[in-house]
């Protein structure tokens, strides 16, 4: 008896064709943003709408040049005017596109366009400024567009601004940042860079890099600062010196007592482990209990971010005590937390805070706002953005809030949340900025040329 051949072959290489030529077929329909041709309709919101679409910018975005951008107005969002309030919402239901790290790569390739283009040279600064230099210690590793509109918000010519960049990230990324520093003689990435990993000594790392620095910097900046890239300031460069000048040398950040369960950071070993979620790997606590600080050394914790004097961080690389307690903060979990708070609290140091002061927390601390979801409509209004891990991303209804908290910097902002916030913030900055230079220069306000800004 013969038997048959079967046939069914030639159907499974046919299915498999099909779904091949399907596959390629939606593949070059999304690389030729086929999509967004056929609907227009659907709502689009361009964040940059002018760097979007112009010549500086590769013309990823022409297919979206006649889209509705809505018109806004800052100070009625500042007064929480319905109707201004009600476009920022809108905007938020729209699909919000950003500026990607190639855009930013492309706007500061010409650094002559780009400080143009942004206006760095009309940023005025008194007298006042001129004497009291700033440093900035930016720990980023992420959305180079975000770190562009910080750094444009920040800069003021006579500061200076070190860039720390986790290894970690993308090429596109670093070569943003590269490009960047490359366009001021006031900006430099650490000459040091670390692997930075989830709530691990190497974190503290990154910014003692960026400090060291400074420290050899030509710039004889009063006090540091250090930011992460969803951060934003909540004060005009003007405002901020004015405030630093009466702090007198003392320094500003928090600084509290652990509760039971924050001393389980510091009393036990840890160790980096792989985790199957977004940091990738993180400090795992052992049993191994740990030896006590060095002595002299009572912890206290606190935030990874602080206001510091240029004399406390003199003090911190030159003494062997607190040289000793970094090396023991190693194994510690979040080191950045306590490492701070606790040298602040180091008898004899530069503008130290004694031990038997009372706490000093983060909403009585000026460094940095952060909402918290559990603390909502206890110590301050709800978020009106969305939140990421219990921490608000702002919305624009909460700019006059965010402005009077009394705060120098705040987070967490993100463009693809609430773009106009952030507009609306950077504004409002802008010309309180103005303002007060105006009240207190005879010569209205100082400003740089273009020209200048180059050497």
């Amino acid at each position: 008896m013969k038997r048959r051949k079967c046939s069914c072959k030639y159907p499974t290489r046919l299915k498999i064709l099909v779904l091949f030529l399907m596959g390629w077929l939606l593949a070059l329909m999304k690389l030729l943003n086929v999509e967004k041709l056929l609907f227009p309709h659907k709502g689009i919101y361009l964040v940059e709408h002018f760097l979007s679409t112009s010549s500086y910018v590769r013309n990823r975005y022409s297919y979206l040049r006649n889209s509705i951008q809505y018109k806004i107005n800052c100070s009625s969002i500042y007064e929480q005017e319905p109707n201004e309030i009600g476009k920022s919402l809108e905007v938020r239901k729209k699909e919000i596109i950003d500026l990607e790290d190639e855009d930013i790569i492309a706007i500061t390739s010409d650094c002559q366009v780009y400080r143009t283009l942004r206006g760095y040279y009309l940023k005025p600064v008194s007298p006042e400024e001129e004497n009291f230099p700033l440093a900035y210690s930016l720990v980023v590793h992420k959305e180079a567009v975000m770190v562009e509109r910080l750094i444009h918000t920040i800069y003021s010519h006579q500061n200076v601004y070190c860039i720390h960049y986790d290894q970690k990230s993308s090429d596109n990324f670093k070569s943003a940042m590269d490009n960047l520093a490359k366009c001021f003689p006031n900006i430099f990435i650490a000459s040091k860079l670390e692997t930075v990993e989830y709530a691990h000594i190497s974190r503290l790392q990154a910014d003692f890099n960026c400090l060291s620095d400074l420290m050899i910097s030509s710039v004889p900046w009063k006090y540091v600062i250090n930011l992460c890239g969803q951060d934003f300031p909540l004060r005009s460069n003007f405002q901020l010196v004015s405030e630093l000048r009466k702090l007198n040398g003392a320094n500003m950040l928090e600084t509290t007592k652990p509760s039971s369960s924050k001393k389980e950071r510091f009393i036990y070993h840890h160790e980096l482990h792989k985790v199957p979620y977004e940091y990738m790997q993180i400090p795992v606590k052992t049993n191994i209990s740990k030896d006590p600080p060095p002595p002299n050394i009572e912890v206290f914790v606190g935030s990874a971010y602080f206001v510091l004097s240029r004399a406390l961080i003199q003090f911190t690389f030159e003494n062997s005590l607190v040289k000793d307690f970094f090396e023991w903060s190693k194994d510690t979990y979040s080191p950045d937390e306590h490492f701070w708070a606790t040298v602040v609290r180091i008898p004899g140091i530069p503008g130290e805070i004694s031990r038997s002061a009372q706490d000093i927390t983060d909403l009585q601390s000026k460094t940095r706002l952060v909402k918290w979801n559990y603390l909502e409509d206890h110590l301050y209004p709800p978020c009106t953005g969305t939140h990421l891990r219990s921490v608000c991303i702002y919305g624009a209804a909460e700019l006059r809030w965010l402005l009077n908290s009394g705060h120098w910097f705040a987070n967490k902002f993100d463009s693809k949340v609430d773009p106009v916030l952030i507009k609306c913030l950077a504004e409002k900055l802008a010309e309180q900025q103005k303002d007060w230079v105006d009240l207190s220069s005879e010569d209205s306000f100082i400003h740089r040329s273009s020209a200048e800004v180059s050497q």
